[in-house]
């Protein structure tokens, strides 16, 4: 529901005619792909010179227990050690340098934007490149992983600060004035009240970056840093079936990422649980023909004002927002208005002489003001 209201948001609903044409292109597309798959597993397993890539020989040693525990699991390890280094340091280095982008000091303002705009724009592997040299020249130890994780922390580093900017600057107005008004400065501004609340805005956004720094240190293994890649390529180099070791290791790479993903999916809702949602006022159902909520609308409009108060905004039998109206039909013909029922169709307004059965001519609705013979209301 919430998938259908969002990409109503972007684009209108498709008509019939537009509803018929996506499925024409989505099953031709389904077929084109279906036979594009068909033709590569024939070709891996018939190639005009070479081996047969589907058999169990060349599969075998890329599945037993020996690749699992010398090369995948080491090679994941690497990798996960290296992602979480460079996730701390890149949230460390997005808050320093984005607030130092945001406080009023020019030079430290300026100082940080060149700072960012450099690590955004040079490529992560130059910088992998660079630093693995330099390491190596002055014999740091592991100067690979260093590298690697130093230079994650840069690129990803500057698209924190971004972020902490963006979410800042997309704070109401009325945050800072009323920061103002409390005699806080603009940077007590900055650091007490508008940081921690972009911070805690930009947090589905971060996690999703998790997703980019789990993959860039993949390209330490230009550098023979030991991730998941460069173990996997070792494997399939031993025993020639380089390609079935590279699946292995896309498939991992795929659902360690695809957890990831799916923490970013998890986080906004958790976190909208646990913070102060704006409150929305109830929605009035509207008078539309052939529409139950207009039974429901015609009904409160005939009813008598409880105690000379306001007018109800729905009637006794409903509450809540339109899409919540129950018992409609029940209180359609309680209130008399079933044109399918004809004995539903006397209005109860004032008394009828032998209405109610004999005797109760003097009986009158509660809701309503007792007339006397003279027509006068009584008090």
């Amino acid at each position: 529901m919430a998938a259908s209201n969002e990409s109503s948001l972007l684009f209108d609903a498709p008509g019939p005619k537009a509803q018929k044409r996506i499925r024409i292109i989505n099953w031709v597309a389904g077929i084109v792909f279906a036979i594009i798959l068909v033709l590569i597993i024939m070709r891996l397993h018939n190639p005009p010179d070479g081996e047969n890539q589907l058999s169990w020989e060349l599969w075998k040693p890329a599945l037993d227990g020996e690749a699992w525990s010398d090369f995948y699991l080491p090679g994941l390890y690497a990798t996960l050690r290296a992602t979480l280094l460079a996730v701390i340091g890149s949230v460390v280095f997005g808050l320093v340098f984005g607030i130092g982008r945001l406080i009023p000091n020019v030079i430290v303002r300026g100082i940080c934007g060149v700072v960012i705009e450099f690590c955004r724009a040079v490529p992560v592997l130059i910088m992998m490149i660079f630093f693995w040299r330099a390491f190596a020249f002055i014999n740091l130890p592991s100067p690979s992983y260093w590298s690697v994780v130093l230079s994650l922390i840069l690129y990803n580093g500057s698209v924190v600060a971004e972020l902490v900017r963006s979410g800042v600057g997309n704070l109401p107005n009325g945050q800072h004035e009323a920061a103002v008004a409390l005699g806080l400065t603009r940077t007590q501004s900055l650091m007490n009240v508008e940081v921690p609340q972009a911070i805690y805005a930009m947090l589905p956004a971060a996690v999703t970056q998790l997703v980019v720094v789990l993959k860039d240190t993949a390209l330490g293994s230009i550098i023979m840093y030991t991730d998941l890649l460069q173990e996997s390529r070792r494997l399939g180099s031993m025993y020639f079936d380089i390609l079935q070791t590279l699946v292995v290791a896309a498939v991992i790479y795929f659902i360690v990422c695809w957890l990831l993903s799916r923490l970013a999916e998890w986080l906004p809702a958790h976190m909208q649980k646990r913070t102060m949602a704006p409150v929305e006022n109830e929605a009035v159902a509207p008078i539309a023909i052939m529409d139950p909520s207009n039974v429901n609308q015609i009904a409160v409009a005939r009813e008598e004002r409880p105690l000379g108060g306001t007018q109800r905004t729905y009637h006794v039998h409903h509450r809540g927002t339109n899409a919540s109206i129950h018992n409609w039909r029940r209180t359609r013909y309680a209130q008399g208005y079933d044109e399918t029922q004809p004995d539903s169709q006397i209005v109860h307004h004032a008394p009828r002489a032998n209405q109610y059965g004999p005797g109760t001519e003097h009986h009158h609705h509660p809701h309503l003001p007792h007339k006397d013979k003279g027509g006068q209301s009584a008090k």
